[in-house]
């Protein structure tokens, strides 16, 4: 399995950083200008997750393209406290170093210079990581097309997810949540059987434009970012081994390609009720505060 040395030196400067940071108790780099973009939102585990060296140092090892959750789907009705839902969670491409502007402007992000990024890298070409990362330039530079009446967008550093997001909200009053798992440092959690304990919605007005990135299998944290529609709640979750757990489950209630597998799956007609799913560790949705 393929490590990425060279990614870590190249970000040394955001890693000793943070490392220096957190032996001083002062913020990292990457902290520090969360803290000014956003003073009043808390950072949202995911984020918090890849600027932590520690936990991308362990994680090293780990195929970048790893499943966060396994693909549950379920029906907004059946989401109540008492309902019973089957997750595994993992962190897996949750621990890729997320990079600052800086850093990432200099690195290329483009099919045609991907034989230059793997070079740069240390990515051997033919591999399986070099196949996932050409797939994410391609579906990144589609995106840019506008497939989709959802504005979308790819982002390779933290800065330009935080403007994308205030952009496409109208305001920089913003706060972005994740899904996290509580008390456990462990790569992951088993496959088991969780309790809904809780549900509340994220925002108290439901049908407005929320922001939604999820992680892209890449050397280093890339995030597809697009709006959405969909209604979100934050969800209280107990296992069966102890583990509890504070997800996002974003219930959609058209029939757009991205959920057309979700209706096949729980027995529904496409857009005739809203079909949900727990967001994967790692992801982020961002709403207005």
């Amino acid at each position: 399995m393929h490590t990425y040395r060279s990614l870590y030196r190249l970000a040394s400067t955001e890693t000793e950083g943070v490392a220096a940071a957190r032996a001083s108790h002062a913020a990292s780099p990457a902290e520090l200008y969360w803290k000014i973009a956003l003073p009043i939102s808390p950072m949202p585990g995911a984020i918090r997750d890849l600027i932590n060296p520690a936990r991308s140092a362990s994680q090293e090892d780990t195929d970048m393209d790893e499943v966060s959750t396994d693909a549950v789907f379920f029906l907004e009705k059946d989401l109540f406290p008492g309902s019973k839902i089957t997750l595994h969670f993992t962190r897996g491409g949750a621990c890729a170093m997320v990079l600052l502007r800086g850093r990432a402007d200099a690195i290329p992000f483009a099919s045609e210079k991907l034989p230059e990024i793997l070079n740069q890298l240390s990515v051997p070409a033919g591999s399986r990581a070099a196949e996932d990362m050409r797939t994410t330039l391609a579906e990144c530079e589609a995106a840019l097309l506008g497939a989709r009446d959802q504005a979308k967008h790819c982002v390779t550093s933290l800065e330009p997810m935080v403007e994308f997001a205030a952009a496409s909200l109208g305001t920089r009053d913003i706060r972005a949540v994740s899904t996290e798992v509580i008390g456990t440092g462990a790569a992951e959690t088993p496959r088991q059987e969780y309790t809904v304990e809780a549900v509340k919605p994220v925002v108290s007005v439901s049908g407005g434009n929320m922001v939604t990135c999820h992680g892209m299998p890449y050397a280093y944290a890339v995030f597809g970012c697009h709006t959405t529609t969909a209604t979100a709640y934050a969800v209280t979750l107990a296992g069966a081994d102890g583990t509890r757990a504070e997800a996002l489950a974003t219930c959609h209630g058209d029939a757009f390609p991205g959920v057309a597998e979700a209706y096949e799956r729980v027995g529904v007609a496409a857009g005739s009720v809203p079909v949900c799913h727990i967001m994967p560790l790692g992801d982020m949705l961002w709403v207005r505060n």
